[in-house]
């Protein structure tokens, strides 16, 4: 079911069974694969790839030449960066050991959950199986090979934690005992060694207009 108030350009494919909800932008060329679902207000960029059975929640956005592979679940709020991978199969091969041609039947997908809010930055690589938590941020370019935590940002290849960021998404400054404040936004937060996340303690500072 694809809502009226959806817009998609005439040259996207969306094949049977796509779910697209209110208010979404799907652009040039993006291609969604049977029985995926796309959320409201979400933004599809141009050349992107979303493949079957996905599911993306509300306010994601998926820039251009994406590839969202078959196992891959999102939530609400994510950022997917231009030429981003999600993959779905940690031994890829293209025949069986007998030498046929692989078919569907002969690979299992390792499916990848992104939890609200976190982005994945531009030509980034997420391996099959490693879940992003929430509000986490994998850098431009970095290859996940490890399950990466909410709030945690990550680098390099293999990707490797170099410090925490706000739901805001402005890197936090670290204190005694753990505990952790964003300079924009005044969030605190407080690390939980149990799960080796952070955990959101008081929410940003409202600033009052001047009185009338």
């Amino acid at each position: 079911m694809i809502h009226p108030s959806a817009r998609i350009h005439p040259s996207a494919d969306l094949e049977e069974g796509v779910t697209v909800g209110p208010r979404t932008s799907i652009w040039q060329r993006a291609q969604i694969r049977r029985a995926a679902s796309v959320g409201g207000d979400c933004i599809i960029g141009r050349d992107a790839f979303i493949d079957e059975g996905v599911v993306l929640g509300d306010r994601v956005k998926i820039q251009n030449a994406a590839l969202v592979y078959h196992g891959v679940t999102v939530g609400n709020g994510v950022f997917i960066g231009p030429g981003a991978i999600l993959t779905n199969d940690r031994n890829p091969r293209a025949v069986t050991a007998t030498g046929d041609l692989a078919s569907a039947d002969d690979w299992t997908v390792t499916p990848i959950h992104l939890g609200d809010g976190a982005s994945i930055g531009a030509g980034a690589v997420i391996v099959a199986g490693c879940d992003v938590g929430p509000y986490a941020m994998v850098g431009a370019g970095a290859v996940v090979t490890h399950p990466v935590p909410g709030y945690a940002l990550v680098v390099g290849n293999p990707a490797h934690r170099i410090g925490w960021v706000c739901a805001c998404g402005a890197r936090l400054t670290e204190h005694e005992s753990g505990r952790f404040t964003c300079p924009s936004c005044q969030r605190e937060y407080v690390y939980l060694p149990d799960r080796e996340t952070l955990e959101e303690r008081t929410g940003p500072v409202v600033t009052q207009g001047a009185p009338a």
